[in-house]
């Protein structure tokens, strides 16, 4: 559990609510959510208390996160990071507050003047990285082939690919993220359910099918998991030919969806000695790139 904080220069310290971010393998996070299944009104203002009084003690100034561990109804302080952490946009989803721009006003000396008064609906957020989770989670690298990214009312894509994009294997292996937010924590996992489905990555394996196990997964489902979720759960990380055949499905029809946004008729009145050849300028007008034979 990770509670957001932001500190100004002026001695102004607020919580933002709390990150549910037990759902990792080795250690790393994977989905992270706001608000947490766990969470009730009490638990939150105490557990944000706490970590603005560690904020004020350390005399902290801008955006930050202080993490604790629940183990049954009390909870211990882990550690603070000094940063804005990836998954910060599940917080900017359901307060509003745009934490980038925050921590810029406060690093030019400007007062806070936000108030948090609660979550507003539930956000998911799930990390795209190019690893195969049915083979340990090894880092995958290579050329993104295909990329089709999901969209629509309460979805958000913070990417650092395009189509054509070189995946290596030196760095982190994340390479999006995928944010679903509704008013409601059944209605966050119906739309990220579904733009997963509608995802497509294709020339780099990434850890997407995972992630869309997981929102059909009864435990997760019910807010019922823990950092030992993985090892509870393996079926989760075994490959089976109906995912193959998923994944075939897919890229086929991508292609063809490709292929005919890039498809340019031609079409114009016959010419003198064409014997009604057709040919026509191409759509939306000259281009530079001459005439042209219509498929």
């Amino acid at each position: 559990m990770e509670i957001q904080i932001l500190a100004d220069t002026h001695g102004n310290v607020i919580h933002l609510g709390e990150r549910e971010c037990s759902i990792q393998r080795r250690h790393q996070k994977l989905i992270e959510e706001s608000p947490s299944p766990i969470m009730t009104a009490e638990l939150r203002q105490e557990m944000g208390e706490k970590a603005v009084a560690a904020a004020r003690s350390a005399a902290y100034c801008g955006a930050g996160t202080v993490e604790f561990m629940m183990a049954g109804d009390e909870f211990y302080f882990l550690e603070m990071n000094t940063r804005l952490q990836v998954e910060h946009p599940v917080t900017e989803m359901v307060t509003g507050f745009d934490l980038v721009h925050a921590q810029l006003r406060i690093a030019a000396g400007e007062p806070l003047d936000i108030q948090y008064v609660g979550p507003k609906g539930h956000a998911i957020e799930c990390r795209i990285n190019a690893e195969d989770p049915f083979n340990g989670f090894l880092p995958s690298g290579g050329l993104i082939e295909q990329l089709r990214a999901p969209s629509g009312p309460g979805i958000r894509w913070d990417a650092g690919i395009v189509q054509g994009s070189e995946v290596g294997l030196f760095y982190d292996p994340l390479v999006a993220k995928l944010i679903a937010h509704a008013e409601s924590r059944e209605a966050a996992i119906a739309r990220m359910s579904r733009a997963l489905d509608e995802l497509l990555i294709d020339g780099v394996p990434t850890i997407a099918p995972f992630h869309r196990r997981v929102m059909d997964e009864p435990d997760f489902r019910a807010g019922d998991y823990h950092t030992g979720y993985l090892d509870e759960h393996p079926d989760l990380l075994e490959l089976t030919g109906e995912d193959e055949n998923l994944r075939a499905v897919a890229l086929v029809a991508a292609l063809l969806e490709e292929e005919e946004r890039h498809r340019v008729r031609f079409e114009a009145p016959p010419q003198p000695g064409n014997s009604g050849s057709a040919w026509r300028w191409p759509v939306g007008g000259w281009s530079g790139r001459g005439w042209g034979r219509r498929r």
